[in-house]
């Protein structure tokens, strides 16, 4: 551990249940000058159309981070030693007004940017998905944005209201928010209201994996077509836990049959090694439905992954 870095409570020496439950028992931003990483929380879930209770998201996958350890041995890193990495606590989105929820989100994900840090932000919804690309638009410019979910997420309105949580990317795709042809939907599956729904999506410039993909092709070779969808370019990732089988992830809003292992999300996280991953969201984790912490240990670890991979990218 570098001098001027603190990482996390020692885990052999203060027992994982015990202490303040930042995520991976980190600093908050608070204590230390300065932060590399901050690990934000958005516990807003005003734009769900079916199951509620991604408002306590944040707070869950904090409690099931405690498991973590300080080294990554898949990616061969230290993520907490080379980079300072905080708890940045929560941002208090409005729970009655959603484009009053909107703006308080990019305001709190532009102060942390705007300071030098890269956002991990836990949901909440879907919804925030959409002004947290505005407040990394402002800093990188259109992102290759990285999208795994069950659903599409760019219908234009549910009962006439333009920012739920299936309508982040349709407000994305109009503002310029992320690049066409070099962005991509990973795991769609599921029922869908219309045929029209596809072409729409079409329309957008994503590259579209199944979740039937990873049936017939390997691990390996989805990473490949999306390494190179997303090449150099600044890299957003924006992961709903629905884009997991409800037997890894059954604690999410609008769950769907035959979805993604977690160890096949994880390894595809894996191999965006070297990508230019400048932020990214976990959403949709609704823990009332939960059992055993299986979905918030998941989503935990995914979070773990992204901060890894901004160790082992970090310039020298």
């Amino acid at each position: 551990m570098s001098d001027d870095i603190t990482g996390p409570v020692d885990g052999q020496v203060s027992p994982r249940y015990a202490g303040l439950t930042t995520f991976a028992r980190l600093p908050r931003r608070e204590d230390v000058s300065r932060c590399d990483v901050a690990v934000l929380g958005v516990p807003f879930d005003s734009g769900v159309t079916y199951r509620p209770g991604a408002r306590f998201g944040p707070s869950h996958i904090r409690q099931a981070s405690r498991l973590l350890k300080p080294y990554n041995p898949q990616l061969d890193v230290s993520p907490f030693a080379g980079q300072q990495v905080v708890d940045a606590g929560d941002v208090p989105a409005n729970p009655f007004d959603i484009a009053a929820a909107v703006r308080e989100i990019e305001s709190a994900a532009d102060e942390l940017i705007d300071a030098g840090a890269k956002l991990i932000t836990l949901g909440g919804d879907h919804t925030i998905a959409y002004p947290l690309l505005r407040a990394h638009h402002r800093r990188y410019g259109p992102v290759a944005l990285l999208h795994f979910d069950a659903h599409l997420d760019t219908w234009d309105t549910y009962f006439n209201a333009p920012m739920t949580h299936g309508t982040p990317f349709r407000r994305a795709a109009e503002e310029g928010l992320f690049v066409p042809g070099h962005s991509a939907h990973v795991g769609i599956r599921g029922s869908l209201y219309s045929p029209d729904d596809l072409v729409e999506d079409a329309g957008f410039g994503f590259t579209v994996v199944r979740c039937a993909d990873f049936v017939r092709r390997s691990v390996d070779d989805v990473i490949g077509q999306l390494r190179s969808a997303i090449g150099d370019r600044p890299l957003y990732v924006s992961i709903d836990v629905d884009v997991l089988d409800p037997a890894h992830a059954p604690a999410t809003g609008t769950p769907e049959a035959g979805g993604m292992t977690s160890r096949e999300l994880l390894e595809v996280l894996r191999g965006l090694d070297g990508a230019n991953l400048v932020g990214a969201d976990i959403v949709e984790v609704s823990p009332a439905y939960d059992h055993a912490e299986i979905t918030g240990v998941v989503a935990a670890n995914l979070a773990y992954e992204l901060i890894s991979l901004l160790a082992r990218n970090r310039p020298a």
